[in-house]
């Protein structure tokens, strides 16, 4: 009797909790009238079963980008874990746990059909409410999608445009406006291939396109709800480099978590203009070299005049702010605008027009003079090398004179009213950093000049370093530079400067690209006329917006000889701001965030993923309420629907800031709390 009346119990407790489980699946939420005991506690973690193929690992590559903790299963590895439900679930203090609250599949099916672990995946996915994305399959109706041969098509979706269904925009993939153009950057090469399918009863499509050669419109992305299950389909191969999974990215995850997750994904884009007041050499179309530069005879003025914003160049600028909505950061050199000023009459109308609009601007230090920081550079040789003393080691400028560049540019900003934030700084060409290969180590009085004037942010090349890290008691924030040359004031001299750059010798190239395996060759130079605008600066374009729509929150950098004569940057600027609008819905903005706000970022980024590698963070769900523990101090990112709500020791307030139809913010427990705790709609 003892026996079977605790068998009743089991039985009992199992039905209360399958009941609650069946409830759950049509999103997750808490049935009238079912008691705490029965809401399964839903851990905020991923699943990934990776078999070593592109678009599984770029759906892992976004949820690491958005700062989603997961746990991978390595199908290549022999001695991985088993997929078994004691693996995927168990209880906590007598509460159903399930371990993810997503799976991400290589396909729909990747143990085999029927196999044990895959039985006891569907099995935890149908219990627990868990929602599945295959990452790319093929169309057949085990996915809910008719086969290719009857009404659906597969092929080529290189340069195809794509369209978010209604049933999308509703959904999570409402942060979308407009079409999805699939790349086609070399039209010789096959960069995307897909199954463009009808759907059957039960799947409902969230992103598709016309059938090529057929009729009608097939699905791409959907969702297929089947056996108590909810699978979200892709048809399409990508990796996370492609820009179309990049634009369709978030809504996969979003879909994934439903919309309730940590971390949090925006897009941003900042520009440092460099060299303001100072003057830029400028490009010798003749000789193939910049006057003034290494290797290349005589000075500025030899033939080739500097390169400087004039009045109307400014004037021209704060329009271009005010027209666009964008914020422009002026990196400047007052030493240098000086200088020019007394060589010229004492009279400097750049100066003037931008100082008249200096709050329409961010201004970011640059150093007085824009010399450089680092090691005393001997130009006996090319490439240039580092000057020794005379007990062999190396020579550098001295703590006094690197904290005078940087405290009289400040002082003279202050005097003059501009906008400054001391914390931030940017050296001439990022030097006082260590500079590969001649200078392998940072100056090693560059800490304490910037511990003297409180620089806490300082500029570094993306290109070079790419990861934030330490200069003495500051932290890199490392910029992409953009490829808008800084020696060019016309769109010919850029054309012409390219050609030098990507065309083989025998074309009257410079032969670069042919030895260097990380470049390749233009086919044929461009047209100076024609080629900037035609060539470089879609591509230009293009490379900007991945940055941005893969929330890379680093600002890009050009010159201020790109905003004179021809004003070269802003064909770029104008496309990416164009591309973007077109692209996202207006409830998902391009973020233009200052030098320290994007420091900011990358540097609580670190420290999260930091706090996910050490296991040190807890977070899950019951029902409606969200629950989070992390180490003290540490800065969560949480996304969660709208009206969701933040507990508060007295009362409650509303969770975090609108973004792209849901909430998101970087949060902590308040005063006399141990966890965040949040309240779903």
């Amino acid at each position: 009797m003892v026996r079977s009346a605790r068998r009743r119990r089991s039985h009992s407790h199992a039905t209360a909790v399958a009941t609650a489980m069946s409830l759950l699946t049509l999103g997750l939420a808490t049935a009238p009238g079912a008691t705490a005991a029965a809401q399964p506690r839903i851990d905020l973690k991923v699943l990934v079963v990776d078999n070593g193929d592109s678009p599984v690992r770029a759906v892992a590559a976004q949820l690491k980008s958005t700062g989603i903790p997961y746990t991978t299963v390595d199908l290549t590895d022999a001695g991985r874990p088993a997929i078994t439900q004691a693996f995927l679930s168990d209880t906590v203090n007598g509460t159903p746990r399930a371990k993810y609250q997503g799976v991400v599949l290589p396909n729909e099916a990747p143990f085999g059909a029927g196999s044990a672990e895959q039985t006891a995946l569907e099995t935890y996915e149908r219990t627990y409410g868990i929602p599945q994305v295959d990452a790319y399959t093929w169309a057949h109706p085990g996915v809910g999608l008719d086969p290719t041969g009857e009404g659906g098509w597969a092929g080529t979706l290189d340069g195809r445009t794509a369209a978010v269904t209604d049933a999308g925009r509703a959904g999570y993939f409402g942060y979308l406006d407009g079409a999805v153009t699939f790349e086609d950057n070399d039209p010789s090469v096959q960069e995307s291939y897909g199954y463009v399918a009808r759907p059957r009863t039960g799947f409902t499509s969230y992103v598709d396109l016309p059938v090529p050669a057929g009729s009608g419109r097939g699905s791409l992305i959907g969702e297929y709800r089947h056996d108590g299950r909810r699978e979200l389909v892709v048809t399409f191969a990508h990796n996370h480099y492609q820009q179309q999974f990049r634009v369709l990215a978030r809504g996969i995850v979003e879909w994934l978590t439903q919309g309730v997750h940590l971390g949090r994904a925006r897009n941003y884009f900042a520009v440092h203009v460099d060299d303001v007041f100072a003057p830029d050499s400028r490009w010798d179309t003749a000789r193939d070299c910049t006057p003034g530069g290494f290797g290349c005879a005589g000075g500025d003025g030899e033939g080739t005049p500097p390169i400087r914003m004039t009045a109307a160049d400014a004037v021209y600028a704060a329009r271009w702010q005010r027209e666009h909505s964008f914020t422009l950061d002026l990196v400047y050199n007052a030493g240098s605008g000086e200088q020019w000023k007394s060589q010229n009459g004492g009279v400097d109308a750049l100066a003037g027009q931008l100082l008249a609009d200096k709050a329409r601007y961010r201004w970011i230090n640059h150093t007085y003079t824009h010399p450089f920081l680092g090691c005393t550079q001997d130009t006996s040789t090319v490439p240039w090398s580092c000057a020794g003393n005379a007990d062999g080691s190396t020579r550098y400028m001295s703590r006094a004179d690197i904290s005078a560049e940087i405290r009289n540019n400040h002082d003279w900003g202050l005097a003059k009213g501009l906008p400054l934030d001391r914390t931030e700084l940017v050296t001439g060409e990022h030097s006082g950093l260590r500079t590969l290969p001649q200078q392998p180590d940072d100056n090693p009085h560059l800490a304490g000049a910037l511990a003297d004037n409180g620089v806490t942010w300082l500029a570094s090349d993306n290109s070079r370093e790419p990861d934030q890290r330490p200069a003495g008691a500051a932290l890199t924030v490392p910029r992409h530079p953009m490829n808008v040359y800084y020696n060019v004031g016309t769109d010919a001299e850029m054309a012409d400067e390219y050609n030098w750059i990507y065309t083989s010798a025998a074309d009257g190239g410079s032969g670069v690209c042919e030895n260097n395996p990380s470049s390749t060759c233009l086919a044929a130079p461009l047209d100076v006329a024609t080629g900037y605008r035609s060539y470089i600066v879609p591509r230009e374009a293009r490379t900007a917006l991945g940055h941005v729509v893969s929330g890379d929150p680093r600002p890009h950098y050009a010159h201020q000889s790109n905003l004179a004569e021809d004003r070269t940057l802003y064909p770029v600027l104008n496309q990416v701001l164009a591309d973007y609008q077109a692209l996202f819905a207006d409830n998902t903005p391009m973020e233009n965030l200052g030098q320290r706000a994007i420091g900011t970022e990358l540097q609580r980024r670190t420290a999260w993923q930091t706090a996910l590698t050490n296991g040190t963070v807890t977070a899950y769900r019951i029902g409606d309420k969200v629950t989070v523990k992390a180490p003290s101090g540490t800065q969560i990112p949480v996304t969660a629907p709208e009206g969701t709500t933040k507990q508060l020791p007295l009362g409650t307030s509303a969770f975090g800031t609108p973004y792209a139809g849901g909430r998101s913010a970087w949060t902590k427990p308040e005063l006399l709390q141990s966890a965040v705790t949040l309240k779903l709609p």
